[in-house]
Order: structure tokens, then sequence, then C-alpha cells
């Protein structure tokens, strides 16, 4: 198998290209979706949150109250730190087992990533950033996201800059134009990464989300 990461900022595109490529016969490792899912009504990792942060973060249907969990944790470094330890061994556990079902074959893995750049993984044979001017991606959250001006500027503040983003890339994919556009820049993508070496990431690692 061929793993690879890909990441860009909020309002560039990620969750586009990454379609494109499921389209193109990648497997999508989404960390957003396995984040989800792991806290889904009655997953046990919502039943060790409500443990360690009290049943106000479960809503009457049992869902997970995400801005109470977020009222609580970040205002509170060691619960913070509580959260992440229930979490991320969690999320690495249900990402390597995603990475594993693949070894032995031809497949291109994607692994969705937000926070890639934050948190790089080793051992990816290519590392995609999705990239657009900042200005764009302000313009794109507010209209498709529904945010004001002021928090989307916020939102992305609160992300590493956009030329941190690009000192990790491997392969950048320019969204500041049109669908067309696009879709010819993965199709040379898709090209490219079925040219590289069959490498896996190392199973110790490194936040992903």
């Amino acid at each position: 198998m061929i793993v690879v990461g890909l990441t860009g900022g909020i309002g560039a595109g990620k969750s586009t290209v990454s379609t494109m490529l499921a389209d193109r016969g990648a497997v999508i490792v989404d960390a957003d979706q396995i984040a989800r899912d792991l806290q889904a009504p009655g997953a046990p990792l919502l039943g060790e949150m409500a443990a360690r942060f009290g049943g106000q973060i479960i809503n009457d249907d049992g869902s997970l109250d995400r801005a109470a969990v977020a009222s609580i944790v970040f205002s509170d470094e060691d619960a913070l730190k509580d959260l992440n330890g229930i979490v991320h061994p969690a999320m690495q556990s249900e990402i390597q087992r995603q990475i594993d079902e693949h070894r032995g074959t031809d497949r291109v893995v994607v692994l969705d990533f937000p926070l890639l750049g934050e948190n790089p993984r080793r051992g990816l044979a290519a590392t995609i950033v999705v990239d657009i001017p900042y200005d764009l991606a302000v313009q794109r959250v507010v209209e498709f996201r529904g945010m004001d001006e002021v928090d989307a500027r916020n939102r992305i503040n609160s992300q590493i800059s956009r030329e941190q983003r690009l000192e990790r890339a491997t392969h950048v994919i320019d969204n500041s134009r049109g669908v067309d556009e696009l879709e010819q820049r993965v199709d040379e993508l898709w090209a490219e990464l079925l040219e590289l070496p069959h490498t896996g990431p190392e199973t110790e690692h490194d936040s992903a989300n």
C-alpha cells in the first residue's frame, strides 16, 4: 500500500479533494469521521468522557454536547490533558486498524487529517496540502459555512499559518480556481501518487487530530 497524508486549512477545500481522490480509487481514513463515530451515542468512549467530566456533557438524546465539553476543557489545562488522554489513544487505534486493513495491497491510503500540519505523522510517502490564499479562505468560510467574517478569521488564525503548512508539503493542490482546474490537478496528483514507493506509517505516533 501507499500511505499519504492530506491536509489543508479551513475553507481550503480539503474534503472536496478527498472525495475526488476516493472517486479515483483511494481509500480515505477520515480523522473527523472517526472522531464522530467514536463519540456517537452509546459508544464506550462517550461513557469514559462522562465519567470524567460529568453527565451534563451528554444531551437528552444520548449525543455528545460538544459545547459543554469545550466550556470545561478550554479553561482547564488538566481537563484538556485528560480529554486528550481519553480520545487520542482510541483515535490512534482506529486509525491504525483502518490502515492495517490494506497492508500487502496496492491501494493508495489517504489519511485525511485536518491537523496534519500541526501534528506531522512519520512514514508517509507524501504529504498533500490543499492551498488557497488567506482572503479567499475567509470568503469561502463566510459563504459556505455561514460564519461572520470575524469568526472566520479567528478560526483560520487559530490554525498554523499557510506558510507553515506549505513547508511540510511534498505535493500542493491549488484550489483557488474552478472545479475543472481542480479536477485536472487531482488527476495529475493521482498519477504521481501511483508512482510512489509502497510504504506505511509507523504504528506508533503522534496525534493525528
